[in-house]
């Protein structure tokens, strides 16, 4: 088990992959973050639920949670208990809808961006919190990143753990840290590893 990588999350991006995507899984995994997040969202329904039912199994095997990206009826259909989602899909579906999410997943990690976002997202059963974009990041080029103090003043109000995304490697992860966050989240510093 690698300690560098325990707080941190690995969010998935294949086009971010040179060579095989699913052997790149197999060594992220075999790193031990605290947790994958199946995001790849140009996939129709059907070809994301192939691949999450392959990442699922090699988390499954490591001990690695494992949260599908905003695919509710992807995730019963195999079994799995953690979602992510963002504040507009949340926003979108209904109190009852809601309701129904919290009872059926153990964990409910939201994409957040403000103290607003992180109220609603917590109002509406967040379990965990991805707090963005704290610096500026290659995916997101031009942004300006809302740096380390947004970080304190949200972990400060926040109830539930918040992982930073956005411009984190394993250099700034202390950063992060100690301003509050659980850890942070890894895009393309896992996806070219």
């Amino acid at each position: 088990m690698c300690k560098q990588y325990e707080h941190t999350i690995a969010i998935t991006n294949r086009k971010l992959v040179q060579g095989d995507f699913l052997e790149q899984m197999q060594k992220v995994i075999h790193l031990h973050p605290h947790a994958v997040i199946l995001r790849e969202k140009d996939l129709s329904d059907k070809e994301y639920e192939i691949l999450a039912e392959k990442i699922l199994e090699m988390c499954r095997e490591s001990g690695v949670r494992c949260f599908l990206h905003s695919r509710i009826s992807v995730a019963n259909r195999l079994g799995c208990r953690r979602i992510h989602m963002s504040i507009p899909v949340l926003m979108s579906m209904s109190e009852e809808e809601r309701s129904q999410m919290r009872k059926i997943f153990q964990e409910i990690s939201v994409s957040c961006h403000s103290m607003e976002d992180m109220d609603t997202a917590v109002r509406c059963g967040a379990t965990q919190i991805i707090l963005g974009t704290i610096f500026e990041t290659e995916c997101k080029k031009g942004l300006k990143g809302k740096g380390l103090g947004f970080v304190a003043e949200i972990c400060k109000a926040c109830p539930v753990p918040v992982y930073a995304i956005g411009g984190i490697n394993l250099k700034r992860l202390p950063q992060v840290m100690e301003s509050g966050a659980a850890g942070g989240c890894m895009m393309s510093g896992f996806m070219r590893i």
